[in-house]
């Protein structure tokens, strides 16, 4: 029997009107637990799953240590640590020594869940300034999973797709608007579609 499909999101400068395009327009009944990994401030009180909520009817909770993966539950990633998926399909947070400038990188979370979910892994690199998540799409492109970035044109910031993309280990680059599409597709089949 296959297992389970995560969806990671990471994203950093314009992103919170990224994640609402995308969880908006995913199925209620989507197989697939989803990560969200925005850049934020360390130190300040976090609303961001509160502003997820509002745009989707997909449950949206923060991600604590030890909590198990759901599918059809959107877990936020703190914006001070470092999250990672353990082999029992558990949330870990590491300390948030900053990782290509930033306190709560993608590539641990990337990286560690490639080798737990066996090519059943979606990373999503979307808007945002810097390098975040390079490292990362090498990890889950070699272990099977399918990489998706958001194109130029409808990214705010291009920096963080376009390190992802010189790589080498993207899969597809999409507009905003088709992204949670092609997620859905992919999880339901098995297969990426492009509309």
């Amino acid at each position: 029997m296959k297992g389970p499909w995560l969806i990671a999101l990471a994203a950093s400068a314009g992103g919170v009107p990224a994640l609402q395009t995308i969880l908006r327009s995913l199925p209620e009944t989507l197989d697939a637990a989803i990560v969200v990994l925005l850049h934020r401030p360390a130190l300040h009180k976090s609303h961001l799953a509160s502003i997820l909520r509002r745009c989707t009817r997909l449950p949206v909770v923060e991600a604590h240590a030890g909590d198990r993966l759901v599918a059809g539950v959107v877990y936020v990633a703190r914006p001070d640590l470092h999250l990672l998926v353990r082999p029992d399909c558990r949330f870990e947070y590491r300390d948030g020594h900053r990782i290509k400038f930033v306190h709560s990188s993608a590539n641990p979370l990337f990286e560690s869940a490639a080798r737990v979910f066996d090519g059943r892994l979606i990373a999503v690199v979307l808007t945002g300034g810097g390098s975040d998540a390079t490292d990362g799409v090498q990890s889950v492109r070699a272990a099977g999973g399918t990489v998706i970035v958001q194109d130029r044109a409808t990214s705010e910031h291009w920096s963080m797709p376009a390190s992802a993309i010189r790589t080498g280990a993207v899969d597809v680059v999409l507009p905003l608007e088709a992204i949670a599409p092609a997620l859905a597709g992919l999880v339901s089949s098995g297969t990426l579609q492009i509309q």
